[in-house]
């Protein structure tokens, strides 16, 4: 029998503190035990049976372990530490092949586990190097299934069921743990031997010394079976760290792909794509494993979502990714003016860019104008270290920010700048989805009650579920949750109900009552006060302070129109978040208007809040549809109020200089038809707003 890398086999078997079996390995526990034995596949002849103990730096161990192994915590803690073992297993494995006449070998493991889940991620974690023997082996299952066709499945193989399989009589209990399992897998391995089967060992499995980077088309086919997404990534993280956190495991070529968030910043998940399915299952095993102090979360993605982050189709993106094996850093916060000598003179001779020019990209949207980013390849990891050292470093007047990237997030840059339209357009109007007869009533009456410290997870059901039998005495549509301005719960609540009595009695009844692990305050209020806070006022034991859209003499008239309301609730009807205008000659029963509230004002002025309804209808979620064209329309006509002609007639400007006039900014916009009216008549504004708007620093035009 001959072998085409090696003439003997190292047959090796270990142990950690924790799992054992098919688990070997996914609770990132450390070895404590290897046992090993040299096979000479010539001679049929075997070295010395070696056993050691490894002391790992936590000497608890599991139940199971202790069961199993029959070692103890005080026997670990006379042993070496992993790499002084291994320092020893690679002397003593040369000594017995000089003694066997032999000089090459090939480690033989039982499954894949001891060298993919256990040893690499340990060394990795413990930062020291593995010999390179640890990069190649056998899975003992696998050659025993290609011997042994009409054997078990692989994954269901064992050493016990392989030996029975074969009729090999062997009694576990004599021998010691581990020592066992060694001398009964060199007997499997020499009944493979035999002159009926002839097995021959050929094809090791492969474990890659690093990941190679490279890009990805949107073209290529990428198997659902081989992908995971990982999440809970520190920020800064790189494609190295990643390969790192799945060290042991073959992660195909470019294969790692960070997600970025909406603003271009990666979100702390990433997608990983292996060489095959086995791979990525055992990448599954790594679930809640720890980078750093982190645990990360691991689960099964798709080729389809692979391939809209890492895929891409730009000609001169392939091209700059073309450079195998280069180290690729982002540059952001560049000056619009900057060219490649700025940049190349900026990273020094002491960071020599791969191929001069050729080894920078620069970000740019759709019409060629740049976007302050760029990418630069270097050939080495000390380069690159230089490099990161100029971070926040200036250039021009701006400084810079310098971080690792990856092909997938080049890919992803280059794909969201190039889908960018050139005049953004406005979202589809919006209307709330409560029936019109249902509205927020206004009034002195203390019908209401207001909730204060719910659990930020409450929800509609929750609510219900703490009033209790005083549920009946809700008003339909009448459970108002209060958002933050970022769109969540802020841990306040108003309940409107069908009289102030019942607001009395569950104010007394449900005070400081508990809602899941906090206790949650219960204040009887009217349906005035309900409003300020709902528009973004406050409401505490010194009075009512107005909303902060609203000055004080627009607060006593309490005008629709003066409101502010951010861009997300661009062309609501003004009642479904405001109470209607109290003045004497207000009507009761006013038409609704359609307003187009601008977006600047309402960062300015607004804790933009909304509200849900209650029964019989009460969605968990804040529910709005897009309204009807026709809908829109009829509601503007209804009531004589100008409309913006179509979605996409207002764009905003940023960046102007101070000094910039009419005449500079209908030079810029050559070419394009606009509105000729002055864009006050087509926005209802308050003062306040009104004077943010008109300030040179931004303007606003249709």
């Amino acid at each position: 029998m001959t072998a085409s890398h090696s003439d003997s086999l190292v047959v090796l078997f270990g142990a950690t503190a924790g799992a054992y079996g098919a688990k070997l390995g996914s609770d990132e526990r450390e070895l404590i035990l290897l046992v090993w034995q040299v096979v000479d596949l010539h001679s049929k002849k075997v070295g010395t049976l070696h056993k050691s103990l490894v002391k790992a730096d936590n000497l608890e161990l599991s139940d199971q372990c202790r069961e199993v192994s029959g070692l103890t915590p005080e026997g670990l803690s006379k042993a070496e530490p992993l790499d002084r073992v291994l320092q020893q297993f690679s002397q003593l494995v040369s000594s017995d092949l000089k003694l066997l006449g032999r000089s090459s070998y090939t480690l033989c493991t039982d499954g894949q586990l001891l060298i993919r889940q256990a040893l690499h991620p340990e060394a990795s974690k413990k930062n020291f190097l593995l010999s390179d023997c640890f990069y190649s082996f056998y899975d003992l299952r696998k050659e025993f299934h290609a011997c042994y066709p009409n054997s078990a499945p692989v994954k269901d193989q064992t050493i016990k069921s392989m030996a029975e399989y074969i009729g090999l009589e062997t009694d576990e209990s004599e021998e010691d743990f581990g020592v066992w399992q060694v001398k009964t897998m060199v007997a499997i391995i020499f009944s493979m031997l035999s002159e009926t089967c002839n097995c021959r060992f050929t094809d090791p499995e492969t474990v890659k010394y690093k990941y190679e980077t490279g890009p990805c088309s949107k073209s290529e086919a990428v198997d659902s079976e081989t992908v995971i997404r990982a999440r809970g990534l520190p920020w800064q993280s790189s494609d190295q760290d990643i390969a790192r956190f799945f060290k042991g495991l073959n992660i195909a070529k470019g294969g790692v792909a960070l997600c970025l968030n909406a603003q271009g910043r990666r979100n702390g998940e990433a997608l990983v794509r292996f060489v095959n399915p086995e791979q990525r299952d055992l990448a599954l095993e790594r679930h809640k494993h720890h980078m750093g102090s982190r645990y990360i979360e691991v689960y099964k993605a798709t080729g389809e979502e692979f391939l809209k982050i890492a895929g891409g189709t730009s000609n001169e993106v392939a091209q700059f990714l073309s450079k195998e094996n280069q180290v690729i850093i982002r540059m952001r916060g560049l000056p619009f003016t900057a060219t490649l000598e700025d940049v190349l003179g900026f990273l020094g001779p002491e960071c020599p860019v791969t191929g001069g020019k050729e080894g920078l990209l620069f970000v740019k949207y759709p019409d060629g104008r740049p976007t302050g980013d760029a990418f630069v390849l270097f050939s080495c990891e000390e380069y690159a270290q230089n490099a990161l050292r100029k971070h926040k470093e200036i250039l021009g007047k701006r400084y810079i920010e310098l971080f690792r990237s990856t092909a997938a997030e080049v890919q992803q840059v280059l794909n969201r700048y190039l889908s960018t339209p050139l005049i953004p357009t406005l979202p589809t109007p919006i209307i709330p989805v409560i029936p019109p007869p249902y509205t927020i009533a206004a009034g002195s009456i203390r019908d209401c009650v207001r909730l204060r410290g719910l659990p930020y997870t409450a929800g509609i059901d929750d609510i219900l579920e703490f009033m209790g039998d005083a549920t009946a005495d809700i008003k339909p549509h009448g459970v108002h949750m209060v958002l933050n301005q970022q769109g969540r719960p802020s841990g306040d609540a108003f309940i409107q109900m069908k009289s102030s009595d019942r607001a009395f009695l569950v104010a007394q009844k449900c005070h400081k009552k508990m809602m899941k692990d906090r206790y949650v305050e219960v204040f009887q209020c009217s349906g005035e006060e309900m409003n300020f806070v709902l528009m973004g006022g406050t409401l505490n034991r010194s009075g009512l302070s107005p909303p902060p859209c609203l000055s004080p003499p627009a607060y006593a008239a309490f005008q629709t129109a003066a409101a502010v309301i951010p861009a997300e609730a661009a062309l609501y009807q003004p009642q479904a978040l405001l109470s209607t205008t109290r003045t004497p000659q207000a009507s009761a029963a006013a038409p609704p208007t359609v307003t187009y509230y601008p977006a600047q004002a309402a960062q300015l002025y607004m804790n933009y809040t909304a509200y849900y309804p209650s029964p019989p209808v009460s969605p968990t979620t804040v529910g709005y549809i897009a309204a009807p064209p026709a809908a829109v329309a009829a509601a503007a006509s209804a009531t004589h109020t100008p409309m913006l002609p179509q979605p996409g007639a207002l764009v905003r400007m940023q960046g102007l200089p101070y000094n910039t006039g009419m005449k500079e900014i209908l030079s810029f916009f050559q070419g394009y038809q606009y509105a000729p009216d002055d864009y006050n008549g087509l926005i209802q504004l308050n003062d306040q707003a009104r004077s943010v708007l008109q300030a040179p620093k931004e303007w606003v035009c249709l």
